[in-house]
């Protein structure tokens, strides 16, 4: 898909301790390693004629630079699980309304089953969605929505 004469790009961005996914907590978090879930994911996008990229990082730092990244590289839209960034960084909100870059996020356990300090996003008001509780399947159905939003926007 082409968007602007270019293919149409969408960057996964994945928080703290997602690298432990398929190690850390299976029964809350799912079996499948985050490189499984990237493959996935991948067939998605390619599927929809889509580039898809990946970041993953466990410092704040480094994901708000990613995401000025992916204005710099003209990256269409992103797919975030913000993971416990989501309830406490401030500064990552600001990051993505700087960017302007649409977004949905998601979260691969149910947030509002959890603790109550987990009820709260910081970027759920200024995302384009957010889907929370499906698992891995959160991820598909935000990538599979990030192109359909791509195709329909163009």
């Amino acid at each position: 898909m082409t968007r602007g004469g270019k293919v149409a790009s969408l960057l996964v961005l994945h928080g703290p301790n997602l690298q432990a996914l398929g190690e850390r907590e299976p029964e809350r978090y799912g079996k499948l390693s985050l490189s499984l879930i990237n493959q996935r994911l991948q067939a998605i996008a390619q599927s929809q004629d889509v580039r898809l990229s990946f970041y993953q990082s466990n410092l704040e730092g480094e994901l708000i630079n990613a995401l000025y990244t992916a204005k710099a590289d003209g990256v269409d839209f992103i797919v975030v699980n913000p993971a416990a960034y989501g309830h406490t960084s401030i500064a990552l909100r600001d990051a993505f309304l700087s960017v302007a870059i649409p977004f949905i996020e998601v979260h691969l356990s149910n947030i509002y089953a959890r603790e109550t300090f987990r009820h709260r996003s910081y970027l759920a008001d200024i995302a384009e969605g957010v889907i929370i509780g499906l698992g891995v399947q959160s991820y598909e159905l935000a990538v599979q929505a990030a192109c359909d939003k791509l195709r329909t926007t163009d």
